[in-house]
């Protein structure tokens, strides 16, 4: 997962107010449902410490909610007076659950947004293409490949068999070069997005037509659909293709991360080559366990941070200063490192901070893979 969308909450200091719930819910008593779920997060976030100010926008905003929401469930994120983030969930919370806390509490939106990688959608016919965008936010026009109409017999007066071998022709050739300028447009498109995924849908000769013409790196990340063309839009076929091919893309996606986790901590019961030198830092090309995770992250030097479905470590009390570069597994340490008065605070949350400033990639594991023991890992860019 992507977690760029949460440095709006690491711009300013904290103590932050959280709230996780569900959303999906549609009944006769939903008003009165409402009024107790803001009566009971006002309560807790009261007896957790919560300032007036903060407490009363999160109602405020739970106030403004109008029946259910489209999606399973919902996050808000409130500090000094102000909801910062009010996010959708693709997974439901059981129950309503409420913080208050200096970082926050951010560590569930891994499980809780689910893995959906950004994709870029080309619907191709003859004359072009229209592009789209889908990712957490939604989708949304990415603009538009045009070419040109091969033009029409009209009222010529060339005999039917000449003529037709250079309508064919010319219509080839227009064709072709239509499919030139929708792959040059689709990747010009590509590196302007953060997508991960490429998918064509149209006619199948039109659109193997430009997938052959994409380069092989992005070709490789390229699926094509049966259903959809550029003039009927999406349908329930097609929005269920897409989502299968993004489903597929991130299971893949992940076992290939966690192939590169086990070769780099090495296998069950063989040497340990995923540990530590004895001074905490990582000396492979992974990291497992609170004190070499934190130090990969402090360094920058972690590609993908993995959060187990479960496990102590992430419940590891750290230390952490006002930079997201500042944690420690001990107070002394973060006193070294420059932070006059060290906070208090969950390992998860504060990795997730350091994960968001520094672009890093942050993959949960479910429950029945093998992941990271005690529940935190990481895969390294570089290693010692």
């Amino acid at each position: 997962m992507d977690v760029g969308f949460l440095k709006p909450l690491f711009d300013r200091p904290g103590p932050w107010a959280g709230v996780y719930m569900d959303t999906s819910r549609s009944t006769e008593d939903a008003p009165r449902r409402r009024r107790l779920r803001e009566r009971f997060v006002a309560d807790q976030l009261t007896g957790q410490g919560a300032d007036r100010a903060t407490c009363d926008a999160v109602v405020e905003r739970l106030a403004g909610e109008q029946g259910a929401r489209a999606s399973a469930g919902r996050a808000l994120f409130a500090a000094g007076g102000e909801v910062v983030l009010d996010l959708p969930l693709a997974t439901s919370p059981i129950d309503v659950v409420t913080s208050w806390s200096m970082l926050p509490r951010v560590a569930p939106l891994a499980a809780f947004r689910g893995e959906w990688p950004a994709c870029l959608v080309a619907f191709v016919d003859q004359a072009g293409a229209d592009l789209e965008l889908r990712d957490d936010t939604g989708a949304r026009p990415a603009g538009r490949a045009g070419g040109r109409r091969a033009h029409g017999r009209g009222h010529r007066s060339v005999p039917a068999d000449r003529y037709e071998w250079h309508y064919r022709n010319r219509v080839g050739n227009t064709w072709e070069q239509t499919a030139d300028r929708v792959a040059d447009e689709l990747v010009r498109q590509w590196t302007e997005t953060d997508a991960d995924l490429l998918i064509l849908a149209g006619d199948p000769r039109e659109r193997r037509a430009v997938r052959d013409r994409l380069p092989e790196p992005l070709r490789a990340k390229t699926e094509e659909t049966r259903h959809g063309s550029r003039a009927a839009g999406c349908s329930g076929q097609l929005n269920a293709e897409i989502d299968h091919a993004r489903a597929e893309y991130a299971r893949a996606h992940l076992e290939t991360v966690l192939d590169l986790f086990r070769a780099g901590r090495g296998r069950p019961g063989g040497p340990a080559l995923g540990g530590h030198d004895g001074t905490g830092s990582p000396s492979s090309g992974a990291a497992e366990g609170v004190p070499a995770v934190v130090e990969a992250m402090r360094r920058h030097q972690a590609a993908t941070l993995l959060l187990g479905h479960a496990g102590g470590d992430m419940r590891h009390e750290v230390w952490i200063g006002p930079d997201a570069d500042q944690v420690a597994v001990q107070r002394s340490q973060a006193r070294a490192m420059g932070v006059r008065t060290p906070e208090p605070a969950r390992a998860d949350d504060a990795l997730m901070r350091s994960a968001t400033v520094a672009d890093t990639e942050v993959l949960v594991v479910p429950e029945g893979l093998q992941g990271p023991a005690g529940g935190l890992g990481a895969v390294l860019r570089w290693h010692a």
